[in-house]
């Protein structure tokens, strides 16, 4: 038996000023600091032991799994960082402050670009001030100009697949630290969620979910460690 944890970074400066973020490289708060800090703590507590960990290339992500890897007693454990396990990319939302936007597009519009399965925002535009193509992180690479969920699962499977799948298969305990939607890719995945249902599935900040997989990395059991802050889960 394996031990999955997914921990979704802690708050950026970006939640608290309620803009789309997506790749946009933005850092944590103080607040988001502390979660992190407090996610080790409950890693450390739990007794939960890393074999691997992995990252997004993503500031708030990366260090949001240092910190809980120090606060666990395991700092020397270095992540392993791939684009692959990037927040959703929110296309011509990028930089949009959440309640102007709603405004001008109707909160309806959206809605369904925030939450439905597989309608993605509008394409970012070239040349636009979050353009990603010409950062060195993503050299080579066939980035996208937009993402819905679907598509975010469409680039997360893969590297699930050849990387980090087989670490569990072998046994190990394995950390992804990331971000709520290719964290709710992962959960689609393992938990078979329907279309229409994972649309409703949260990941709370800073609140590691620990998930015991059996040989077929199907979960046996899965909980939040802090209690207080779980949202439900998909049915075992």
């Amino acid at each position: 038996m394996s031990k999955l944890v997914l921990l979704r970074h802690g708050q950026s400066q970006w939640n608290l000023e309620n803009r789309f973020t997506g790749w946009v490289d933005v850092d944590l708060t103080a607040e988001g600091e502390a979660q992190a800090k407090r996610g080790g703590e409950l890693l450390k507590a739990a007794g939960v032991h890393f074999d691997r960990a992995y990252s997004s290339v993503l500031t708030r992500a990366n260090r949001t799994g240092e910190m809980a890897l120090a606060e666990a007693g395991q700092g020397d454990l270095a992540l392993t960082k791939d684009w692959r396990l990037n927040e959703r990319h929110y296309g011509g939302l990028t930089g949009l402050d959440k309640a102007e936007t709603a405004a001008k597009h109707g909160d309806e519009q959206v809605k369904i670009w925030r939450r439905s399965y597989d309608i993605p925002p509008p394409p970012l535009e070239s040349g636009s001030e979050w353009d990603f193509s010409k950062d060195a992180r993503y050299a080579g690479q066939a980035i996208p100009d937009t993402e819905s969920l679907k598509t975010t699962l469409d680039r997360v499977q893969p590297y699930w697949d050849a990387e980090i799948a087989p670490k569990l298969k072998a046994g190990e305990t394995v950390l992804i630290a990331a971000h709520g939607n290719s964290l709710r890719a992962i959960v689609k995945l393992l938990f078979n969620v329907p279309d229409d249902q994972i649309v409703e599935v949260e990941i709370p900040t800073g609140n590691p979910l620990l998930i015991d997989l059996d040989a077929d990395l199907k979960p046996t059991a899965a909980r939040y460690l802090d209690i207080a802050r779980a949202t439900p889960l998909p049915s075992l």
